[in-house]
């Protein structure tokens, strides 16, 4: 038995570069309770990060009562982080579980029937449809639903109401991920594998603390660095994580100034010679104008500008240059910065100039923030067209009329979909009144909290909840729908690495709960949304109705699932897309053969300018002549809009913090999750706690020109000058205000800006005071086990988790998983 809650990441089996991870099967179950008590294993997979985890879910009498990592996987190899382990059974299972409709009557929300629930919102639906059209509604939903829902979702929008107003949660975490992609490679997917940190000689972790946001893929990179031959870590972030102790180099930038270190790590490359001059003539357009953008930023002015060490530059570029095999990383601390896809592209463009990208151990991992975040934008849940199609190509949207048997003016098009910054601006000017929110927590989630709390609050805003739990912003709605949660549904999903899952249903959701499926078709079927021919828009009845009508969406696409179905996926591992009659088994990574989805007829945009965000737009795109060859694209460095002041003299930047996920609707209801990081903090360094006369644990006031939040102090590894805040914590016990009658939401203060082209909001670059409130009554809440650990290790206990954080780990001599061998462009 392990506590999974001090020992965050197990037990270490160490494997040789080229070797195959081995197999460790992590076990928890209910206190008290041993296996063979145990009435069957429902198979599914993990929905507390990114990572996608197979796994299979304990059930007794009509409950979950635990979990089981899935040894035959290729993604874990049986194993789980924390959040899995105890977030993910514990979490849906709790007395507060919303089991009846709700609707807002007067000031107050009283229990009604679905019947009542839906016939309100359908009718408010018709009265606007009627009065303003198609453009009075917007959907704002997930990255945690299932694909059958997502595809509903984006067909009901789209082709039901005819709305460009669709997004989901997914923009805050990593629609620079996909935007990146298709900027560079023609269209998103990751052209990456999990497998190539078994084969990589260098890994570059590009502000991706991914020992606390995937816990199980830094297992991964832990057992190879203690095995033979182990890869040389680069680390880019302000904190030190526990990957920047790990690393070779750790590059702690300050914030917002991502782009300039990047330019200057490419000129290094090239200045050293490390180009391939022959993959960059085949197989890549723009470089010159690349040559010519980055020659400013040398390793002296990168040091200047992004307070890094010039020699530390050098050292990074060159472990680039050398290292045969590359895997890149890259997540929030670039997505959520300032320049966030120029930045982003900048790494895309390291393997471009080096040809490293599609082979085993050289690739790139645009990471997700989220279990189900790839279908978000498959799907066309976010606005997009499903399945990487091109709002701009008349030949893909008709393709999608003709699927959906509606006229292609049907279909919004005639400009770009709406983000979710903009659909909140269109609620708060009145020109959205309806509003429909799935499965996330806006209230607490979003930028400067306390203006979407006005703007969720607009008496003229009809707003419909649908959720597991009254949260935040499900006490501000006016219906609010009790939704199923895992291990309470079927569907499939999708991780990082394109990995598809099939999720079983394990038990039934409590009261009178329904899947979030099942609630899409009820809606779609009481505004008799139907086809040109009069036949039902949606006539699914299943779950796998929706899988199918997919596979047929996805037919010869880039993301092809028509080889993937559910019985292929029950038991065994699961499958990485496109897999069809080519690649029947699966694809592991794309682009090795070094042609992309850019051709004018395939590409998913015909993309922008970095800086500006400018539509380049097809004439431009066909003149660049792509081709089938990679776009090389440049930017300018220009410093964040909020730079620290004599009134806001620090920077502030948000994040996760190991033991919780988003805004703790689940994790804070496992108790040993709970405990370990029980409420809000905010990190300052040694030097900036002694100028402002505060100590390990003190009341702190932290201050924005937008709000203010009031938590102990961390003094912890933060870059000087910087202060960090976990963005979890909300309001539960008060729509304002904290247990302690105070402010601690982090969102308080960050500030209403996004990147011009991916339009993901900027959490990572604010300026703020620090005011001492109170003297301490103990240390801050925060963990020492990670990221958080106090700078004296001395001045708070060690996060322990206690008997029922107990955990059994299973160390295997089996084969680990097979993996597929196609690793070519479909």
């Amino acid at each position: 038995m392990i506590d999974r809650i001090a020992d965050i990441w197990g037990t270490r089996t160490p494997f040789a570069q080229g070797e195959r991870w081995p197999v460790r099967v992590d076990m928890k179950l209910a206190q008290g309770l041993d296996e063979d008590q145990v009435d069957r294993w429902v198979q599914s997979a993990c929905v507390l990060c990114s990572n996608g985890c197979a796994a299979d879910i304990a059930v007794k009498d009509g409950h979950m009562v635990g979990i089981r990592g899935r040894a035959i996987d290729l993604v874990n190899h049986g194993r789980l982080g924390p959040k899995g382990l105890f977030g993910s059974w514990q979490g849906v299972d709790n007395g507060d579980r919303l089991t009846r409709p709700m609707i807002r009557e007067g000031d107050r929300l009283v229990e009604t029937d679905w019947d009542t629930a839906m016939s309100r919102i359908a009718d408010r639906s018709r009265k606007l449809l009627a009065e303003k059209g198609p453009l009075s509604h917007g959907f704002y939903t997930s990255g945690q639903l299932f694909l059958e829902e997502y595809y509903a979702l984006g067909i009901l929008g789209k082709a039901g109401l005819g709305t460009p107003h669709m997004d989901g949660n997914t923009r805050l975490c990593t629609a620079t991920a996909a935007t990146a992609m298709k900027e560079s490679f023609g269209s998103d997917g990751q052209p990456g594998s999990y497998a190539d940190i078994d084969e990589c000689d260098a890994m570059f972790l590009f502000g991706h603390n991914m020992a606390e946001t995937q816990t199980v893929l830094w297992m991964r990179v832990l057992d190879r660095l203690a095995g033979p031959n182990p890869p040389l870590l680069v680390c880019v972030d302000p904190r030190e994580t526990e990957v920047a102790r790990q690393a070779a180099v750790h590059l702690a930038v300050r914030p917002g100034t991502n782009l300039a270190l990047m330019n200057g790590l490419l000129r290094e490359l090239i200045a050293i010679g490390g180009v391939d001059e022959d993959y960059v003539a085949e197989h890549t357009v723009g470089f010159e104008t690349l040559q010519g953008a980055v020659e400013p930023w040398t390793p002296d002015e990168v040091a200047r500008v992004c307070g890094v060490a010039a020699d530390d530059v050098r050292r990074a570029a060159s472990i680039f240059a050398t290292s045969e095999r590359v895997l890149s990383t890259v997540l929030q601390g670039f997505y959520q910065s300032s320049q966030a896809t120029a930045s982003s592209c900048q790494v895309n463009n390291l393997h471009l100039l080096t040809g490293k990208l599609g082979l085993p151990g050289s690739g790139i991992l645009q990471m997700n923030g989220q279990p189900t975040a790839q279908n978000t934008r498959e799907s066309g849940a976010d606005g997009d067209l499903p399945a990487f199609r091109n709002w701009e190509n008349p030949a893909h949207v008709k393709e999608l009329a003709d699927l959906w048997g509606v006229h292609p003016d049907k279909i919004p098009h005639w400009a770009p979909p709406t983000h979710a910054m903009q659909i909140f601006r269109y609620v708060e000017q009145g020109s959205i009144p309806f509003l429909w929110v799935s499965a996330t927590n806006p209230a607490v989630s979003m930028p400067q909290s306390e203006r979407i709390r006005r703007i969720l609050q607009k008496p003229d805003l009809f707003l419909v909840v649908q959720d597991l739990y009254l949260t935040e912003t499900a006490r501000l709605a006016d219906v609010v729908l009790p939704a199923a949660a895992w291990g309470e549904k079927q569907g499939t999903f999708t991780n990082v690495n394109r990995t598809v899952h099939l999720s079983d249903k394990a038990i039934e959701p409590p009261g009178e709960a329904r899947s979030d499926l099942d609630i899409f078709l009820d809606y779609a079927r009481r505004m008799d949304f139907r086809r040109d021919d009069g036949a039902p828009l949606l006539d699914w009845t299943c779950p796998e109705d929706g899988f199918r009508a997919w596979q047929e969406c996805t037919r010869g696409k880039l993301c092809d699932y028509t080889g993937i179905s559910y019985e292929r996926l029950r038991g065994g591992s699961g499958i990485p897309w496109p897999c069809n009659e080519d690649h029947p088994d699966g694809t592991m990574r794309l682009y090795g053969d070094g042609i992309f989805p850019t051709e004018v007829e395939r590409a998913e945009t015909y993309g922008h300018d970095l800086l500006t965000g400018a539509s380049v737009g097809p004439e431009k795109y066909k003149a660049m002549r792509p081709d089938g060859r990679a776009i090389i694209k440049a930017a300018p460095y220009t410093a964040p809009h909020e730079l620290p002041s004599e009134e806001y003299p620090l920077q502030y930047s948000t994040g996760r913090t190991v033991y919780h996920f988003h805004t703790r609707t689940k994790t804070a209801r496992a108790p040993q999750l709970n405990r370990a990081a029980p409420s809000a903090w905010a990190e300052l360094s040694r030097a900036d706690a002694a100028r402002c006369g505060i100590g390990e644990g003190d009341l702190i006031r932290v201050v924005s020109a937008r709000g203010e939040i009031v938590v102990p102090a961390r003094v912890g590894d933060v870059r000087e000058g910087t202060v960090f805040a976990p963005f979890h914590y909300g309001y539960w016990e008060d729509e304002r205000t904290g247990p302690d009658g105070r402010p601690t939401a982090a969102n308080e203060l960050t500030q209403t800006e996004w990147d011009p082209v991916s339009k993901q909001p900027i959490f990572k670059v604010a300026a703020v005071r620090v005011e001492k409130v109170a003297d301490a009554t103990g240390p801050a809440p925060a963990p020492t086990t990670t990221a958080s650990r106090p700078a004296d290790p001395g001045s708070a206990p060690p996060t322990r988790g206690g008997p029922d954080a107990e955990t059994i780990e299973q160390l295997r001599p089996t084969e680990p998983p097979a993996v597929p061998t196609s690793e070519e462009h479909p």
